[in-house]
């Protein structure tokens, strides 16, 4: 058993893009912070004066429908925070603030690639204490519609996610990443969310992809990649998923210990497993060493039943 040094950055470092869906642009800076200080956004008014706290809980998740949304009655909303949040639990940051002017979290390119630059340009910085991990120790399952999660107790770090799109171009697809033998900037930074062209009015109608192109988003139409370069990856789409999924356990508030395997998930199913996990306190324990065993990705066995679904855009 290993106890590890919690991790900062050594220096503040910026970028600035467009929101997807509110096609504003948005400036993110990150700033070091001292141990024990988490991961916490903290926003700027549209004024630009005031500066409010948002934690990088469950418990300021607000929505999960397109992207996932922190928030509170102060401090609004702040849009698309799971890239940004798998860069850091890919790499390992436990203490960060994040400053944002807007209220969205820029999209850049589609994937994590450029917050993985960044931050790996500014350099990371071990720290005088001690990571705390949130140890799975019975299993937890969830199920929303065909979607199903389930949290299971292991020694290391796994996220195990297998996708079936009814689309032929993305069809069933599973990747399994290791979080602490895998390399989160080769195996899943540069994998970019994906959507559909046939929904694309629907979603401007509703207020939504205002700022998608195909600088940001893989986009499928007519039985085919429209992308002129076409895919970074022959499995990209899960490998975004398995990005989402990295970032959306990040909102545990610490890594989490354990195996996590999605069937047909998204944003709300990864939330809902954070939340039913640390709603019960039988199923976790607060731990500070980690087991570091060999392992990486490859494809895996189905966990229920192959069925055609409609598209589930992240």
């Amino acid at each position: 058993m290993k106890a590890q040094s919690q991790t900062t950055i050594n220096e503040r470092v910026s970028l600035t893009g467009v929101g997807v869906h509110s096609g504003s642009p948005s400036t993110v800076t990150f700033h070091p912070a001292e141990p024990d200080t988490g991961i916490i956004f903290l926003k700027n008014s549209s004024e630009g004066t005031a500066e409010i706290e948002v934690p990088a809980s469950h418990r300021y998740v607000v929505a999960t429908a397109l992207s996932t949304v922190l928030g509170s009655e102060d401090a609004g909303s702040i849009a698309t925070v799971e890239h940004l949040m798998a860069t850091l639990g890919g790499l390992g940051i436990d203490n960060v603030v994040v400053e944002i002017d807007g209220d969205e979290v820029p999209i850049m390119d589609g994937s994590a690639e450029a917050f993985c630059d960044v931050i790996l340009q500014a350099g990371l910085r071990k720290q005088a204490a001690q990571r705390r991990y949130i140890k799975v120790l019975k299993p937890i399952k969830v199920e929303i519609g065909d979607a199903v999660g389930e949290l299971l107790p292991s020694d290391n770090r796994r996220v195990e996610v297998e996708i079936d799109f009814a689309d032929t171009v993305i069809g069933r697809q599973a990747y399994v990443y290791d979080a602490d033998s895998g390399d989160f900037a080769s195996e899943l930074a540069r994998a970019r969310t994906f959507g559909f062209m046939s929904s694309v009015e629907q979603l401007w109608a509703n207020g939504y992809a205002l700022g998608a192109s195909l600088e940001n988003t893989v986009v499928i139409g007519d039985d085919q990649v429209v992308n002129p370069e076409g895919l970074r990856f022959a499995d990209e789409f899960v490998r975004h998923k398995v990005l989402d999924a990295v970032g959306d356990l990040m909102l545990a508030g610490a890594p989490v210990l354990g195996h996590y395997r999605s069937y047909r998930g998204g944003h709300r199913l990864n939330y809902a497993i954070v939340e039913a996990l640390l709603s019960d306190e039988t199923a976790w324990e607060w731990s500070t060493a980690l087991v570091r065993r060999e392992a990486g990705q490859a494809s895996v066995g189905s966990m229920v039943p192959a069925a055609a679904f409609g598209p589930d855009v992240s």
